[in-house]
């Protein structure tokens, strides 16, 4: 297989909330829109991928993708009295800074579900969520560690 473009597709519950936090918040840079004015569909750029916030599925004619929805789950999902779905997805994104952006992020009202640390394998790592629960790990990649590290001999 030869990839030559990718995209996450997320259907949010409130497509508008969502597109506010993905531009506002996290400060992600707009690809492009598409779709009516007033409920538009955005496409993100997120590193070397895109990230797609729409109510609607391109190939449905408009309609809300349901299945869709519901395959991804509407939430965290699994606690007693949740209704919502199983989350089976979720975001990583490579940052500069972990901790600057937990500063900056918390400052602006998200909700930290775990503070920056180091994990065993290396990385430093913190976990927010969407407004529609959709887990979010931002990932630092220290200076001494091995995927930074050009181990071929030259």
């Amino acid at each position: 297989m030869e990839v030559l473009s990718s995209r996450i597709l997320i259907r949010p519950s409130d497509p508008e909330g969502s597109r506010r936090f993905y531009r506002d918040v996290l400060g992600l840079a707009v690809y492009r829109e598409f779709g009516p004015p007033s409920d538009p569909g955005v496409v993100f750029f997120l590193g070397q991928g895109f990230l797609e916030v729409s109510a609607h599925s391109g190939g449905t004619g408009g309609r809300t993708d349901g299945d869709a929805h519901e395959r991804v789950g509407g939430g965290a999902g699994g606690q007693a009295g949740d209704d919502r779905p199983e989350r089976t997805a979720g975001i990583w994104l490579q940052v500069r800074d972990v901790r600057a952006e937990h500063e900056r992020l918390a400052a602006r009202g998200v909700r930290v579900l775990r503070e920056p640390r180091q994990e065993p394998w290396g990385l430093i790592e913190m976990w927010i969520e969407d407004p529609d629960g959709t887990p979010i790990v931002l990932v630092e990649i220290p200076t001494d560690h091995p995927l930074r590290r050009d181990r071929r001999s030259l």
